[in-house]
């Protein structure tokens, strides 16, 4: 009889750490399934971080391109810009290497030697004066003469190099008006390239920032997917565990259930074998009258 209690005690007690094994293997499970779902938002706000992450690449890629081209255009003007400022420049230092051929008092000269000469051709005609003396006078006359006309081509030529140096004065002024303009085109695609690349740089930093968002969604997600594999394994471990129970108690519940079907049949043998129960009958007498224990 103390032995049937003993069992019923210690198969009580087998039952109660079965079912709290149970109780943890599921909190385990649990455990492990709350960190997969914080592992699994976690892991979609990574995956939003990076599409973000390929939107504002794109959109600074974009930005790069457009703030190229317009470097390039800048370029450009500035490369037109310096050679009609070059163009004026050197044509200001011809301009002022012609003007230094220019005799500013020429007409003044001029005029002067027209106004010598027609005084001594009036002394000529009108003053007595000796052979030599007229032919001293013809001869300064003569020399008068040929000076105005030197002066004369000179004047001419000088003329020539005035309308010259008017027309190089237009050139250089329109080609500073043109300078200018390109200048200004200059200036315009500079600041609208200086506007692009500050849109780059922001989308840079915004990248940058996104990146670093992304990795620290990353690593907690390696985090807790570590820390749900650690939960995972104490549950497998404590589900083998609780199986490794169940077999055994399945296997002592399969001996028993053999070795009471073996007692039913060896009794029904005996039962049904009437000469051994009438042998058993009387030895079972015999050994009553010897004072000794029956067992069926």
């Amino acid at each position: 009889m103390s032995l049937v209690v003993e069992d019923i005690a210690t198969k009580k007690v087998e039952q109660e750490q079965l079912r709290n094994s149970e109780k943890k293997y599921q909190s385990l499970i649990g455990k492990r399934n709350e960190l997969n779902d914080v592992a699994r938002l976690i892991r979609e706000e990574r995956d939003m971080f990076n599409d973000k992450r390929k939107e504002l690449k794109e959109t600074m890629d974009a930005d790069k391109k457009k703030r190229d081209e317009l470097v390039s255009k800048m370029k450009l003007h500035k490369e037109r810009r310096t050679k009609l400022q070059q163009k004026a420049k050197d044509l200001i230092k011809a301009k002022q290497k012609k003007k230094g051929d220019v005799i500013r008092n020429l007409p003044l000269q001029v005029e002067e030697l027209k106004a010598d000469i027609q005084m001594l051709e009036y002394k000529q005609e009108t003053t007595p004066m000796s052979t030599r003396k007229e032919n001293e006078l013809i001869d300064i006359i003569k020399s008068k003469k040929r000076e105005h006309k030197e002066c004369i081509k000179h004047l001419e030529k000088q003329q020539l190099i005035e309308i010259d140096i008017t027309d190089t004065d237009e050139a250089i002024t329109e080609l500073f008006k043109k300078a200018d303009e390109e200048h200004e085109k200059v200036q315009k695609y500079y600041e609208e390239s200086q506007k692009k690349h500050e849109d780059f740089m922001k989308h840079v930093k915004e990248i940058a920032a996104s990146i670093h968002e992304s990795n620290k969604k990353h690593q907690k997600y390696i985090e807790l997917r570590e820390e749900s594999q650690t939960y995972h394994e104490k549950a497998m471990e404590m589900l083998s565990k609780i199986m490794t129970v169940k077999n055994e108690r399945r296997q002592r519940w399969k001996e028993s259930k053999d070795i009471l079907k073996n007692q039913n049949i060896k009794t029904q043998n005996i039962l049904l074998n009437k000469e051994k129960l009438e042998e058993i009958a009387t030895e079972s007498v015999d050994d009553l009258k010897k004072g000794k224990k029956i067992s069926l």
